[in-house]
This record gives C-alpha cells, sequence and structure tokens, in this order.
C-alpha cells in the first residue's frame, strides 16, 4: 500500500476504509474483516459512529498485530473541552480495546475546539495519539486554530470528490504541510456520479470503473480516501487503483466537474450549525 507522509513524520495509508452509518455490530465486524483480507489496514471510525468496539473486535479476530492497522477516530462536539476531551478518548480507547490510536480528529469546528485541541497536544507528547488532525475546518477557522497552538493539524477530513474538488484549501494547506483527507470521495453516488459520461469514458479506456477513476483521481492529488462498501467485490475494486495513471489531459477534464460546493451541507449556513450542534450521533445524517 502507497502511503503519504504526515508533517510530524507518520506514515499514514492512501487508501483506508470508511465505517460511517455501520451501525449493526455483527455486521459491521463482517464488513471489517472482509475488508482486512482484501487488503485494508486503515479504518476511519468516530465516537457518533458508534462501531468503535466493532474495529476492536476485528483487530483481534484477524489474528494480526495492531501495530499492522491506521486507525482513526473523532471527537463529537458535544465532547469538546480540555476535560471532556480526555473522557472523550479514554471511552474511545475503551471501545477500540487499543493503549493508543494513530489519528485522532475534532469531527466538526463546533464548541470549545481550542480546548480540545490542548487536550490532544497533550495526548499525543504522551504518545497515545500518533498524529492529530481535524475535520470539515474551513480555512479560517483552521489557520487561527494552527496559529493559536504549538502543533499544527496533520490531517483536515473534508468532503472532496469531482463535484467538490477543495482545489483551494489543497494549494493553501500544502504551503503548512496539512494533508487533506477526502470524506464521501464518491459522492454516495449523489448527481449521477457512477453514470457520469467524463468518468465513464476515462474507465473505459482503462478497463476501470467510474469509482476507480475518480478514487485514482483522488489518490493522483495526493488525496488520502476512505471509501466505504459492504460488498466484498467493491470493496476489491475499490482498493485496486495503483495498475493505471489517469493523463495530465484527464485529470484536466474531471477537473471541469468541479462546482465548488456541497452536495450535502455547507459549515457557513447558521442554520446547519444549529442543526450538527444538537445531533448526538452523526449516523442520523
Amino acid at each position: 500500500m502507497e502511503t503519504v507522509k504526515l508533517n510530524n513524520g507518520v506514515e499514514m495509508p492512501l487508501v483506508g476504509f470508511g465505517l460511517f452509518q455501520m451501525l449493526e455490530k455483527d455486521k459491521c465486524e463482517r464488513t471489517i474483516l472482509d475488508a482486512m483480507e482484501v487488503g485494508y489496514r486503515s479504518f476511519d471510525t468516530a465516537a457518533t459512529y458508534l462501531n468503535e468496539e466493532s474495529i476492536g473486535n476485528a483487530i483481534t479476530k484477524s489474528g494480526l498485530k495492531r501495530k499492522d492497522f491506521f486507525i482513526t477516530t473523532k471527537l463529537w462536539s458535544s465532547s469538546t473541552g480540555y476535560i471532556e476531551t480526555h473522557k472523550a478518548f479514554n471511552r474511545s480507547l475503551d471501545q477500540l480495546q487499543t493503549d493508543y490510536v494513530d489519528l485522532y480528529l475534532i469531527h466538526q469546528p463546533l464548541g470549545d475546539v481550542y480546548g480540545s485541541w490542548r487536550a490532544m497536544e497533550e495526548l499525543y507528547e504522551k504518545g497515545k495519539i500518533r498524529a492529530i488532525g481535524v475535520s470539515n475546518f474551513y480555512l479560517d477557522r483552521l489557520v487561527d486554530l494552527m496559529i493559536h497552538n504549538d502543533i499544527k493539524p496533520a490531517i483536515n477530513q473534508v468532503e472532496m470528490h469531482p463535484y467538490c474538488q477543495q482545489i483551494e484549501m489543497q494549494r493553501y494547506l500544502q504551503n503548512d504541510g496539512v494533508q487533506l483527507q477526502a470524506w464521501s470521495p464518491l459522492a454516495s453516488g449523489k448527481e449521477n456520479l457512477f453514470t457520469n459520461k467524463v468518468l465513464a469514458s476515462i474507465g473505459e479506456k482503462y478497463n476501470k470503473t467510474v469509482a476507480q477513476v475518480t478514487l485514482r483521481w483522488l489518490i493522483q492529488r495526493n488525496v488520502v480516501i476512505i471509501p466505504r462498501s459492504s460488498n466484498k467485490q467493491r470493496m476489491a475494486e475499490n482498493f485496486n487503483i495503483f495498475d493505471f495513471e489517469l493523463t495530465p489531459a484527464e485529470m484536466d477534464l474531471i477537473k471541469q466537474l468541479d462546482t465548488n460546493k456541497s452536495i450535502f451541507f455547507d459549515h457557513r449556513d447558521p442554520d446547519i450549525i444549529k442543526w450538527l450542534g444538537k445531533l448526538e450521533q452523526i449516523n442520523d445524517l
């Protein structure tokens, strides 16, 4: 598996496996074990996904060593602040059945993110977290966090797919060494992504699916991806994207699909912020 080096030197797989909306315990464990058989070693969860325990169980059942995996989990808004972050992190460790996580993210740019960041810096310094970062932060909030703290985020995990390409964000963050990671890299199939004529035409050339073309486009932009599927064949397809390379002209064609807008929700919409602030479980999205 190809990796990227984060700004603290930690190596992270370019392709991981997302676990959003995988609630049923037994099914989730089976899905994770299937993904491990395919070759995935990086898994992305969150406290509000309610499946951290399933990852811990699957790692135990796999017979592989903890160090073979890269595990990401996230802090929800209702647990922000210095003290609450320590409590939430320890709960996640218990659920994951591990004594450290590879990457810990502030899930939303809401609540006392500065108190949380101080706690995360401490946990990082103690070796409980290998890298710390954020999710869903716009540039202004992210830059403010960076200039008022000692440790820069290693990751900003954001919505990123052919219709929302985050070009300006990536350009800016490259200068500060903050790695972009794409959630919903396949746009959850919205806006007819899987029948898009541009992506389908490129796929025909390489005998690849639209999903494979899309994921290849992202990793060629040096973006970490976390596609998800409960279908083992699709898991394998999403993983099998390292045997072809898009040309600059094809990359430019895909660039033209950008609308520069979210197809899910806008983190600068006050009504969305109120709604997110009341959510206790992100699986309700």
